[in-house]
């Protein structure tokens, strides 16, 4: 898998921490507080999404007062403490980010998640050192499933595409890092399981820990 590989590309959440459990809590205690109720769909609707538009979409649909900046804020409010003590790694993930170190490859982050929640879960488990390069959504034109995301963290890694490997836990990620011309592994998680056939039809590769990896019995698919 990782031949001729220059640099990794990490999606964050579902992908090298385990934290989506958290945004469902958030989601229903947020729209709780203004007598809403979460839609079983939402969590579908906004994959691949930036936290901008994520924000945009969620004033439009249920019509609330605050701004788009006041959504964002009152957001990593609610995430903050969660992302700097509660979230850890998906399994495996330490140890791979090591081992990549020790060969020389390159570590990024593109993720659709805010700066502010990344850097928090980036210096809780203490590896703000092993990532050279974190880009988010709000810092490109577009979010997942468009490329640009991937395609501007390859490009402050100085890595060519065909040279970055990204490990991604959602259908819409996938697509983002294949339409950047990247090889893509799936990493498996509780919140995508029913997306899993697609993740594999449409990945290059699949893990349910990173020790797969490490150890070659990952799937090619």
């Amino acid at each position: 898998m990782l031949e001729n590989i220059q640099s990794v590309i990490f999606d964050l959440d579902g992908t090298l921490v385990d934290s989506m459990w958290l945004w469902h809590d958030i989601d229903v205690e947020f729209l709780e507080k203004r007598g809403l109720t979460l839609p079983e769909t939402y969590q579908h609707d906004i994959e691949g999404m930036s936290f901008t538009e994520t924000a945009i979409y969620t004033k439009d649909l249920f019509r609330l007062k605050e701004t788009v900046d006041e959504l964002k804020a009152i957001w990593n409010g609610m995430a903050l403490q969660k992302y700097s003590y509660e979230v850890d790694f998906k399994p495996g993930a330490k140890d791979f980010l090591c081992y990549c170190k020790q060969q020389g490859i390159t570590l990024g982050i593109a993720t659709s998640n805010s700066k502010e929640l990344v850097e928090a879960v980036t210096r809780g488990l203490n590896f703000q050192d092993d990532i050279q390069e974190i880009v988010t959504a709000c810092e490109v034109a577009h979010g997942k499933p468009a490329p640009d995301v991937y395609l501007e963290a390859a490009r402050r890694l100085s890595t060519e595409p065909e040279r970055c490997l990204v490990f991604e836990d959602v259908p819409m990620g996938i697509k983002a890092a294949r339409n950047a011309g990247m090889k893509v592994c799936a990493v498996e998680d509780a919140f995508s399981a029913h997306q899993k056939e697609e993740k594999r039809r449409i990945a290059d590769y699949y893990i349910s820990s990173y020790v797969q990896v490490l150890d070659n019995t990952y799937e090619i698919l």
